[in-house]
């Protein structure tokens, strides 16, 4: 009696989770970053399929939800605001305007692109906001993406199936496009890829789909993750090349620009793969806010201390690449299992999975967790792009401080040496003039003239020397980081970890700039240029956040 009853209140759960979720129906035309059009959130079914529907079965994916009053509070729950637009736009306007003729006069760190009427804009952004999937082979991500969509559109199985970054969008009807074609692509936003090589850009590839159950936001399949021989722990830059390009390097490109990161590891790997660490470390770090680890195929395990093994192995693993005390929260899930060519929860209620189907309850929660965090993608392409925009200015607002500052010290030294040239000089001639007056001997006045050009000439090569080495010091990481310090006093007696965190990814393109400029010839930044950039951090994205964030009492004045 008491087995049914808890069979019937899992099954009156799990109806209820499958009745009220959130499908995000907008437009698929975008201004830059993205634009939408003025459609509100339909609540449907996302993924019928998920439900003893064929997973072939697309024409039922739009189906109304029967629960109306539900239906309209999480439409205006989850909404998109009207005036997004209007913010995309305003970030676009302020890098245009302010950042981007600053950042080429100066050679700064921002990316810059083209897009399709030739303007200039970030390269930060991509056509349509994006989710991100990485992680082992084998761990889900193929059928992840396959559930999310509502379509076998990539190939799983237990093996490493793919090679390449698979960029799967929407459109009105199925076509393939090869690497160099996506990359080609003026309107797709992933033509920068092409610094990592040709290697990487003939692995890559576009799926357009039609028939989507998402059709506003793209996802990328990645090259599961898999340690050669030998590689396994190295982490050193031969070893993130084994792929031919930068893997790592290609996932920190990606994941900046994505909306939402998902890391995948499963049962069989938990976290035991050197390369998945290693990309976790030195590719995820700094992106916590939109990074969401998941331990997939969790419905594997039969006896709990199965679980708990592979769990602590990955909180263990995990331990060793995140410098903090507290790991981030692991979504432990599954996806449904194919029984007759449909998509079915498994509900298995016997002895042998230990606490019944309340643990493959929580298991399919969590994925429902999960999925909706990937529908939110629209949501969070806007802050993202503020916080893009927030990002892009302290950067080169650093770059431009310090590079003002080098050209300082360089024109003070200059002139110095100048003066004490015209001074040796004026000197020289005033005793000769002085020799002459007094009608010394010509012997006299020809020595004092002599040595006053012979002097001067010596003053110029000294000057000439100091300043070449002065150029040299300047260009130097240690004249670089002992002007950091000079000009960011204050940030680094306050311990100001923000501010080391933005000098560390300021610093090599900072010394590029100057190296490709010449210290002699850095250009000047007007007082007006930083009060321009100060004005941004302090009133314009302070702005576009209070008309972007949920209404709340702080904000309401």
């Amino acid at each position: 009696m008491i087995l049914a009853s808890s069979c019937i209140a899992t099954s009156l759960r799990n109806c209820y989770l499958r009745n009220h979720r959130i499908q995000i129906l907008s437009s698929k035309h975008y201004y830059t970053a993205i634009q939408f059009k003025n459609k509100s959130l339909t609540l449907s079914n996302p993924h019928p399929h998920l439900h003893k529907a064929s997973i072939h079965n697309t024409s039922a994916l739009f189906t109304s939800s029967s629960d109306t009053s539900v239906n309209e509070n999480l439409n205006a729950k989850y909404e998109v605001p009207q005036y997004s637009k209007e913010i995309l736009n305003s970030c676009n306007q302020l890098h245009a305007s302010i950042l981007l003729p600053l950042n080429e006069k100066l050679r700064g760190p921002l990316i810059t692109s083209h897009n399709g009427n030739g303007n200039s804009g970030s390269a930060n952004v991509t056509s349509m906001p994006f989710v991100l999937c990485v992680g082992n082979h084998s761990s889900g991500k193929s059928s992840f993406i396959n559930h999310v969509v509502g379509r076998n559109v990539q190939t799983a199985g237990v093996a490493p199936t793919d090679d390449s970054f698979t960029v799967i969008a929407p459109g009105p009807e199925d076509k393939d496009q090869d690497g160099p074609a996506l990359i080609g692509d003026p309107d797709m936003g992933f033509a920068n890829l092409r610094q990592f090589g040709p290697t990487l850009i003939h692995h890559t590839c576009l799926k357009v789909r039609s028939n989507l159950v998402t059709d506003n936001f793209m996802l990328v399949d990645s090259p599961g993750m898999i340690d050669a021989p030998g590689s396994s722990g190295r982490g050193d830059d031969k070893s993130s090349m084994d792929r031919g390009y930068d893997f790592q390097g290609v996932v920190r490109w990606l994941a900046t620009r994505a909306d939402v990161v998902l890391l995948f590891f499963d049962p069989d790997k938990p976290g035991t793969t050197g390369e998945t660490l290693s990309v976790l470390l030195h590719s995820l770090g700094g992106m916590d806010h939109k990074l969401l680890i998941v331990l997939n195929k969790a419905d594997q395990f039969r006896k709990i201390h199965d679980f708990a093994r592979a769990y602590g192995s990955l909180c263990w693993n995990l331990s060793k690449v995140i410098p903090r005390k507290d790991l981030p929260r692991i979504f432990t899930m599954c996806l449904p299992v194919k029984k007759n060519n449909i998509l079915e929860d498994d509900d298995r209620t016997d002895a042998s999975y230990s606490s019944g189907s309340s643990g493959l309850a929580d298991l399919h929660h969590t994925r429902d967790e999960v999925v909706n965090e990937v529908m939110k993608a629209p949501l969070r392409r806007i802050d993202n792009v503020i916080t893009g925009l927030g990002d892009s200015v302290h950067l080169l607002m650093m770059h431009a401080t310090i590079m003002n500052h080098t050209r300082k010290l360089y024109s003070k030294a200059l002139w110095n040496g100048r003066l004490q040239v015209s001074g040796t000089g004026l000197s020289g001639l005033s005793l000769t003039g002085l020799s002459l007056y007094a009608e010394l001997p010509v012997q006299v006045s020809g020595s004092a003239l002599g040595l006053t050009v012979a002097g001067t000439a010596m003053m110029q090569y000294l000057n000439l020397k100091n300043l070449k080495d002065m150029k040299e010091e300047l260009s130097s990481d240690d004249g670089l980081t002992k002007a950091f310090k000079q000009t960011y006093t204050r940030e680094i007696a306050e311990a100001d970890e923000f501010i080391a965190s933005v000098w560390q990814r300021v610093k090599e393109s900072l010394k590029l700039g100057i190296s490709a400029i010449g210290v002699e010839n850095l250009p000047s930044v007007s007082p007006s240029e930083f009060d321009e950039m100060k004005k941004t951090l302090d009133e314009r994205i302070p702005a576009l956040r209070r008309k972007a964030s949920a209404s709340h009492y702080g904000n309401m004045k």
